[in-house]
């Protein structure tokens, strides 16, 4: 499947979720995202997101899971509702850099919070800008797990 019918389909399967919830929203590639995605835009917004965005998180992984069904090397989709999913992104980003420049200046090694696949991924893309720090996940099947930041041996 192409980008632009995993886009397509994505789409259609997120307006029929949406519909069945009953929500009308007006949804279109999001040129934000890093790879592909999808913007909601809704006058109920807040519900879409629910609190900390974890509607928002539930909504993204039904419709990765549908396309996966369709075609299991399927891209992942980001779905974004007002723009809230960026700016959460960007503002964990944010909070990672200063926890690893505390973890390199204190020795120290930091557990996070719990956190799902797609926060995990974000935190482990913002420690490449540090290489002086490794990042760890428990080796388990949980779906919320915690991770290790602590300053590399090795350097």
């Amino acid at each position: 499947m192409s980008d632009s019918d995993t886009l397509k389909t994505a789409t259609k399967t997120l307006d029929t979720m949406l519909g069945y919830l009953g929500f009308s929203a007006t949804i279109h590639p999001d040129a934000a995202a890093d790879g592909l995605g999808l913007q909601v835009e809704c006058s109920e917004s807040a519900l879409l997101i629910g609190k900390n965005g974890d509607r928002l998180d539930d909504l993204q992984y039904l419709v990765n899971r549908l396309l996966r069904e369709q075609d299991e090397n399927a891209p992942r989709v980001r779905v974004d509702v007002g723009c809230f999913r960026q700016q959460r992104e960007s503002e964990m980003s944010e909070k990672i850099r200063t926890v690893a420049q505390r973890v390199i200046d204190t020795g120290r090694p930091v557990k996070l919070n719990p956190l799902n696949s797609y926060h995990r991924r974000i935190v482990h893309q913002a420690l490449k800008e540090f290489p002086q720090v490794e990042s760890q996940s428990p080796n388990d099947r949980a779906r919320m797990k915690r991770i290790t930041i602590r300053r590399r041996d090795d350097v």
